[in-house]
């Protein structure tokens, strides 16, 4: 059965059709900078184009930097205000010419870091964090996921913890590894403090780079790098399909 999962980010959008067994990519993965303005249906269009790279697939998961719920997306995280209250799970149907999964982008990566990757048999619960241009949040009881959950947006700090700690800011306000590791710290904590994690997995890009910051995190839990990097958005989005 051939999906394909779509990883649509604020800068680039990315997807391949995925092995569900293994949790890998069946090809390359094919990338498209995101639409300008961002808006659904330019979103949408530029997912379909990205589709065209592959053959056709029976369905595909669409992960999305939004609250998405009944196919609806209810926020807009860097992108266009338009997806508030959007049927996006309709629009993108209608776009790809097949049935379709949508479901937060944060959320995806952990559907796939919990089954093939850092969560892997995991028990208790299991918070994973995307570190990038905001900070995206997946939350695990026991494996199942409790979807939708906005950690990034709580406040540390008189701030956004995203406004604090974001990866993006560590290049853009010039922070040194221990500053940055200081911030991320601080949004660990208050998370310790509201949902007592057994685990956090750190994800996004600076994933990469783990042993420059997490010697330096302080904080109670285990924390661990993600696995699975740029390809769990696509491989969790598939994912996502197989459960619907």
């Amino acid at each position: 059965m051939n999906i394909i999962g779509i990883d649509i980010g604020g800068s680039g959008i990315k997807g391949a059709p995925v092995d569900l067994g293994a949790g890998r990519l069946l090809t390359e993965r094919h990338k498209l900078l995101t639409p300008q303005p961002a808006t659904p249906a330019a979103v949408a269009a530029a997912a379909a184009g990205l589709a065209r790279e592959f053959p056709p697939a029976i369905r595909y998961g669409v992960a999305v930097p939004a609250v998405v719920k009944d196919g609806v997306a209810h926020t807009a995280a860097n992108i266009d205000p338009e997806w508030v209250g959007c049927d996006i799970g309709r629009l993108f149907a209608v776009a790809l010419g097949a049935p379709v999964t949508v479901l937060n982008d944060a959320d995806a990566a952990g559907l796939a870091e919990m089954r093939f990757g850092a969560g892997r048999d995991e028990a208790g619960t299991v918070v994973m964090l995307t570190f990038g241009t905001g900070i995206g949040s997946a939350l695990f009881l026991d494996g199942r996921l409790v979807p939708n959950t906005e950690f990034g947006h709580m406040e540390v700090n008189g701030a956004e913890a995203e406004h604090r700690a974001a990866a993006q800011l560590r290049k853009s306000q010039g922070l040194s590894w221990d500053k940055w590791a200081a911030r991320v710290s601080e949004v660990l904590v208050a998370l310790e403090n509201l949902v007592w994690p057994d685990l956090f997995i750190v994800g996004g890009g600076v994933s990469r780079k783990a042993d420059k910051f997490m010697p330096l995190l302080e904080c109670r839990t285990r924390v661990v790098p993600a696995a699975l990097g740029n390809d769990a958005g696509i491989v969790g989005a598939a994912l996502a399909v197989a459960g619907d």
